[in-house]
């Protein structure tokens, strides 16, 4: 057991200044807590303390949002230039409050916004969102200008700064589950014929741009990590070839930290539904991936899917990977990492549904988690008592809630 949990309380140490105390991650969750003026709300500091005090070594929060026109939820946090400080400095000594660290993911959604928080949503060409019976719910995307696309670049690097500012001791940048940086990397929904489309490194040309704007305004004493898919798990998408590449491309860039995930909207591999038809584990969905793409990188990578079980955690860490994400099990149980790093074999056992149609039971799970993440941000157990189904319906009405206090702040 000795070198076992050597292996997962060891720190780890990133080029750009204080190491991670361990090998446990909290993955990000979108946890739709925002205040009005989406701005970090109590019960979301709440959840930040009781995630530092569970043992993990590094907090990923969910995606913050770089432009408060392009949200994925109405329930998500904005963060800008002209947007008050204080409460992402509350957040972030939450998020460090035990001792960890805590970095910022931070995101723009591209075309993956909702009709009804938006009547214009932006991406590489214009290539609706494919998502069966719910493609209707998503615009028809706008191609990006190059003044658009300097303008996102611009506000990626913005985003950066303020949360430093705040305190946060990184961030992340969302490349990943189809969102805008995402939609670049693909040859599917990126179609340009200019130089950000075409060949790879053209399709990751936005994503290099945003990386390097960022570490220009952060320096070096900052971390800065990448989210990006192993695989998009679609025929003809960005595949782990692509992946392999690209982060090589991140290492000339100076990213610290590659973080490995896979699918989108349009293919849900994160919920073990992949659109190419492949068959993922139950647990570590995407640590076969990651194997391949362990041997060349130069970057440390964390990897993130379904990880529940202290075994599998070691597992990937013996695989070569740097650090296990866990998302999901910590909204069952936040303690996890810290009863793991001391012996115990400890899970969470997930929620489960009898719903057939996988987009639906897909967010009838989902709507699980925000119930319990919500109910841990007031200081309650996180067990829901709802079922899957029914916590969906809440979760439905709680968004027409969202909705109406996010239209408010926008167009005030």
């Amino acid at each position: 057991m000795g070198e076992e949990m050597t292996a997962l309380n060891e720190p780890l140490h990133l080029g750009s200044g204080t190491p991670l105390p361990n090998r446990i991650a909290k993955a990000a969750m979108e946890e739709l807590l925002a205040a009005p003026g989406q701005l970090p709300s109590d019960e979301l500091l709440t959840l930040y303390r009781r995630w530092a005090a569970g043992g993990a070594g590094l907090l990923i929060t969910g995606h913050v949002m770089i432009d408060r026109r392009a949200v994925a939820q109405p329930g998500d946090v904005v963060l800008e230039q002209d947007t008050p400080l204080e409460p992402f400095r509350r957040w972030a000594q939450a998020g460090k409050s035990a001792g960890g660290q805590i970095w910022m993911q931070i995101n723009h959604p591209g075309r993956v916004i909702p009709k009804d928080l938006a009547d214009t949503t932006w991406a590489p060409s214009a290539v609706p969102v494919d998502a069966g019976g719910f493609s209707s719910m998503y615009p028809t995307p706008q191609p990006m200008t190059v003044q658009k696309i300097d303008e996102t670049v611009e506000r990626f690097a913005v985003t950066a700064q303020r949360a430093q500012q705040a305190g946060f001791d990184g961030v992340e940048i969302h490349a990943a589950h189809g969102y805008l940086l995402s939609q670049f990397l693909s040859p599917r929904v990126n179609r340009r014929d200019d130089r950000w489309g075409g060949s790879l490194h053209n399709r990751a040309r936005l994503l290099l741009d945003v990386v390097s704007a960022v570490r220009e305004r952060v320096g070096s004493g900052f971390a800065v990590g990448v989210k990006l898919n192993s695989a998009d798990f679609q025929r003809g998408g960005f595949d782990t070839d692509d992946a392999r590449d690209v982060i090589k491309m991140l290492a000339d860039v100076r990213a610290d930290l590659v973080e490995l995930s896979g699918g989108s909207i349009e293919s849900l591999a994160t919920a073990g539904s992949p659109a190419d038809g492949r068959t993922l584990a139950r647990e570590a969905y995407f640590l076969e991936l990651a194997e391949q793409l362990v041997a060349t990188s130069p970057l440390p990578l964390l990897l993130t899917g379904g990880i529940r079980r202290r075994a599998v955690a070691q597992q990937v860490i013996d695989s070569g990977v740097a650090m296990a994400g866990i998302a999901t099990a910590l909204a069952i149980d936040p303690t996890l990492p810290g009863q793991w790093l001391d012996g115990s074999d400890a899970q969470a056992r997930p929620p489960h549904t009898r719903l057939r149609n996988k987009m639906l039971a897909a967010a009838a799970v989902q709507a699980v988690a925000w119930r319990n993440l919500a109910r841990l941000g007031a200081g309650k157990s996180s067990k829901t008592p709802y079922s899957p189904a029914v916590a969906l319906l809440l979760e439905r009405l709680a968004r027409t809630r969202r909705r109406r206090s996010y239209l408010k702040w926008h167009t005030a």
